[in-house]
């Protein structure tokens, strides 16, 4: 993959399922903001809106922890090392080694329940 190619697809946002995709389409739409004239409502809208994606991307990168440590379980067949995953998730070979680590902490136990 390119690197501009590559660089796009992270600048692009991934789509929100619960957002109709007509609104998506617009690119001055964001769930609705646009819309609220009362500056007080849009700073609160807006604050439970950071809140809400702030804790679905903790949420996400726990997932993402748990899928590198399993994919570097040594116990399967078809290991990954952490430049294999590092390669796949884009990250630096450092940050893999430490997602693999993190990843190994909630799937034993000492993170959230919930996660596979």
């Amino acid at each position: 993959m390119a690197d501009a190619e590559r660089s796009e697809r992270r600048l692009r946002p991934a789509p929100l399922l619960f957002e109709p995709s007509e609104a998506v389409a617009d690119p001055e739409h964001f769930f609705d903001l646009e819309s609220l004239e009362d500056p007080a409502e849009l700073l609160a809208r807006a604050t439970e809106l950071t809140l809400a994606f702030r804790a679905a991307t903790d949420r996400a990168v726990e997932f993402q922890a748990v899928a590198a440590a399993q994919l570097a379980d040594p116990r399967r067949f078809d290991r990954l090392t952490t430049a294999d995953i590092a390669r796949r998730a884009e990250w630096t070979e450092d940050y893999a080694k430490k997602m693999v680590e993190f990843g190994r902490e909630l799937l034993s136990g000492e993170g959230l329940a919930g996660l596979p």
